[in-house]
């Protein structure tokens, strides 16, 4: 049995990480059953979140030989950023849920790893916090557009001076799909909306549920220049699923397009999001970068989506999971995992760099 010790981030443990789908199991009893329920569910009947990860088996990539690839560089530039692989760890709510040290954890393993993190408006550390850690380290900010404009602007305010790279605003969640493992559980989010702290909620005459709750700002294009003009930060439009969206939000503004249809967990009866990839890519047509996220589990899926178009390539719940079970060093451990099997994968398809990578032909019936 793996040696359980503690550092500064809380319970660490070296995990040995034979594949990313066998880590939900290993996680399971590790954290609590209303807390995996709400990790682990998709919306209704979970057919999206399923296809998430099936319908990378209808995306064949033809590998070549004879082309003198020896030691492949999965190093990658992402919006100026140098990074170790294409990874980034996909925004989710309360990383407490899965390990005390919630997202400072998320953000040390990341960095170790050389990867991307994106931190959630729902995270259960501030801003500041996370920046802590990840100080020097790409990072990103996830905004979940609240109702209160001036808690938006001190959102936007934490992170600028936490040096984001970017906002990550959030538009397919205007409220939530409906969950039942959370119903069966009588399951809330529990546990502080950290990036509450600090201020101060009756500036609007509301509290915290008023921000959020059934209280949605109305999502429209006007406010990826809003955003932009006071945060100075580039705008990155996730929950794109049509190729329609992709070029209404770069024509105002969008310095990025996230494809996504947020791990299955709303629109239950959308298709994959591999399944949209192609045809938004071709829409974007590499006047922005392209995001994706959605049933990631195998260093083939990562180069499935780059040759499909993506340009980074986000995993939500192994990162939880690893979490869940070594702290930190699980985090590593599953993005170092994930960097083993495209290293594999990218000596048996003669891919020497990422950029060969998104020059790969792959066979599909997705247009």
């Amino acid at each position: 049995m793996l040696k359980e010790k503690t550092d500064l981030f809380g319970p660490v443990v070296d995990i040995d990480v034979l594949n990313l789908k066998s880590l939900a199991a290993r996680a399971k009893p590790v954290i609590g059953p209303g807390e995996f329920g709400y990790i682990s569910e998709g919306s209704d009947d979970g057919y999206t979140m399923r296809c998430n990860t099936t319908a990378f088996d209808d995306v064949k990539m033809l590998p070549r030989v004879l082309r003198g690839v020896e030691q492949p560089n999965q190093q990658t530039e992402f919006m100026g950023v140098q990074l170790d692989s294409p990874l980034l760890t996909a925004p989710i709510a309360g990383n407490t849920l899965a390990h005390p040290s919630g997202e400072i954890g998320l953000a040390k393993g990341a960095k170790e790893a050389g990867i991307m993190m994106a931190q959630s408006t729902f995270a259960s550390k501030t801003i500041a916090e996370t920046a802590a850690v990840s100080a020097g380290a790409p990072y990103m900010f996830q905004l979940y557009m609240p109702k209160d404009w001036a808690y938006c602007q001190y959102l936007l305010d934490e992170a600028r001076e936490a040096n984001a790279k970017a906002i990550i605003l959030t538009a397919d969640s205007t409220l939530g799909g409906y969950r039942e493992l959370d119903v069966i559980n009588h399951y809330h989010l529990r546990g502080k909306i950290a990036n509450l702290e600090g201020y101060n909620t009756g500036q609007c005459g509301v509290g915290a549920g008023g921000l959020f709750k059934e209280s949605m700002q109305k999502l429209d294009l006007a406010l990826i220049d809003k955003l932009a003009a006071y945060s100075e930060l580039p705008i990155i439009i996730k929950g794109i699923q049509t190729p329609q969206d992709a070029t209404a939000a770069i024509e105002a503004g969008a310095a990025g397009i996230y494809v996504s249809n947020h791990g299955g967990r709303q629109l239950d009866g959308a298709p994959a999001a591999i399944e949209t990839l192609p045809a938004i890519a071709k829409a974007v047509d590499q006047r922005v970068p392209i995001i994706f996220d959605g049933g990631v589990q195998r260093g083939t899926h990562v180069l499935k989506a780059l040759a499909l178009g993506a340009d980074l390539v986000g995993v939500g719940r192994p990162f939880s999971y690893g979490l869940a079970l070594g702290g930190w060093q699980g985090v590593r451990n599953v993005a170092n995992q994930l960097k083993n099997e495209i290293n594999i994968a990218m000596q048996l398809t003669g891919c020497q760099t990422i950029a060969d990578v998104q020059k790969m032909t792959c066979q599909t019936r997705f247009k």
